[in-house]
């Protein structure tokens, strides 16, 4: 065997001094971290709580603008970090996946670039995940398949960390049990932020279990005159005090966080009353939608006028009816004289679209993905809607009667919504799509 030079091995000691001297001052960097220079004085007693191991579930229920996503993304990128045993990992979960890149995936790496340590994460998006230095990971998984929660583990140590943002997704107690006993396994300390807008209806499943007293959880309640204007802007207050003036029922749901429904009632915020020709005359922006059926199932066209300075819908005539073809429909649609404006229809039907074309209807189908189906409930749920009985009594009686569906074992409402004796609902959300969707406007 060869000899070493002595400076052979003082260049491996400098090197060696070198990589430790690098490797103190990021260990001094991520010492030195402070999230309280970051987030809103509401949430430091929850920082100071989750750093001292108190509780293992925070329960954040908040209004828009409320900070409470921000908040979460900051505690679990600086906690993953300051852990010197290297074994924390956490897992961020939503009901659809598809929904995962556009909020939680983008407020992590806020988190990470708002803490100025974006040099030592790097991202892959298969698997959607965040990677720290040292291994430890911040994976994002969506509730599509339960029973990949199962087999996910991280490289290394266990998921301490369980985020669930959106928890009112979750359908009710047993999915939300069966995914914590997947999530929560191979490890002694765990902690769980369960975030979400609180659904409209007090009874909802998820707003009445996080009320209920126990002594793991940490509760808190938040809303956006909590967070400092300068990090929402004016624009951001502006539209809370206009909606405050027009809508206060939606201002205190969709702001203030606080449900405003008693009951099981999906829609609350019905106006019943006459709508008259005058009224009518004075609408400016005209929707149609239309849901096919045959047999069983009725075709449901429902015309609706917008006021989007009032932010209120109303119902101004529908065609309900079983075994209509699609040219009676056509036919019916041209003989009211509505055939200039146009009609999206259920895209789940394209032959049935060419159909209307071809009869001279402006048919286009409605934007689809996994989770559509709640987000046009909630957005519509936050606008006030005029049904006159008399010019649409099925979309009356559809949107009067359309409740959440009931937990039978514990009573409770689940955040699901029943397909049944809904028609004109989607026929609503399907002609109001292109604003339901719009950056413009949210749920």
């Amino acid at each position: 065997m060869g000899k070493v030079s002595y400076n052979a091995i003082e260049r491996r000691i400098d090197a060696l001094e070198t990589a430790h001297g690098h490797y103190n001052r990021l260990q001094e960097q991520i010492a030195s971290l402070d999230i309280k220079k970051h987030i809103a004085a509401v949430y430091e007693p929850v920082h100071d709580d989750v750093t001292e191991g108190k509780h293992t579930f925070y329960n954040l229920p908040g209004g828009r603008g409320s900070g409470k996503s921000s908040y979460i993304g900051l505690e679990i990128v600086n906690q993953i970090m300051k852990d010197e045993t290297r074994l924390s990992n956490a897992l961020v979960v939503r009901k659809y996946a598809v929904t995962l890149r556009g909020s939680v995936f983008s407020q992590i790496q806020w988190a990470i670039d708002t803490l100025g340590v974006s040099d030592r994460w790097h991202s892959t998006v298969t698997p959607m995940q965040y990677v720290f230095e040292t291994g430890q990971t911040i994976r994002l998984t969506g509730l599509d398949d339960p029973q990949k929660l199962k087999s996910l583990k991280p490289v290394k140590g266990y998921f301490r960390f369980l985020w669930l943002e959106e928890f009112s997704e979750i359908t009710g107690e047993p999915e939300l049990r069966n995914l914590q006993q997947s999530v929560m396994r191979g490890g002694g300390r765990f902690t769980v932020f369960r975030s979400f807008n609180p659904p409209i209806s007090s009874a909802n499943w998820a707003n009445m279990y996080i009320d209920r007293p126990d002594e793991r959880s940490l509760t808190i309640r938040t809303n956006y005159l909590q967070i400092p204007l300068e990090w929402l802007g004016q624009p951001f207050i502006d539209e809370a005090e206009r909606l405050k003036t027009i809508n206060p029922k939606a201002y205190e749901h969709e702001y203030l966080g606080f449900p405003v429904g008693n009951g099981s009632e999906v829609f609350p915020n019905l106006e019943i009353r006459e709508i008259t020709d005058k009224e009518i005359e004075g609408f400016l922006w005209i929707y149609q939608g239309l849901d096919f059926g045959w047999a069983v199932d009725p075709l449901c066209f429902l015309r609706m006028a917008y006021d989007a300075r009032k932010e209120t819908i109303y119902f101004l005539d529908e065609l309900y009816q079983t075994h209509v073809s699609n040219q009676k429909a056509a036919e019916w649609i041209m003989g009211k004289g509505y055939h200039e404006y146009a009609v999206t229809c259920d895209a789940a039907e394209p032959k049935s679209i060419t159909d209307l074309r071809d009869h001279g209807i402006l048919a286009q189908a409605c934007y689809k993905r996994p989770g559509a189906v709640e987000y046009r409930i909630r957005w519509l749920q936050h606008k006030e809607i005029v049904i006159d009985p008399k010019r649409t009594p099925n979309a009356y009686r559809e949107f009067s009667r359309y409740s959440y569906m009931v937990d039978k074992t514990t009573g409770e409402l689940l955040s699901q919504l029943p397909d049944k004796d809904n028609h004109s609902i989607d026929a609503c959300a399907y002609g109001l799509n292109r604003l339901i969707f719009s950056r413009e406007t949210t749920a």
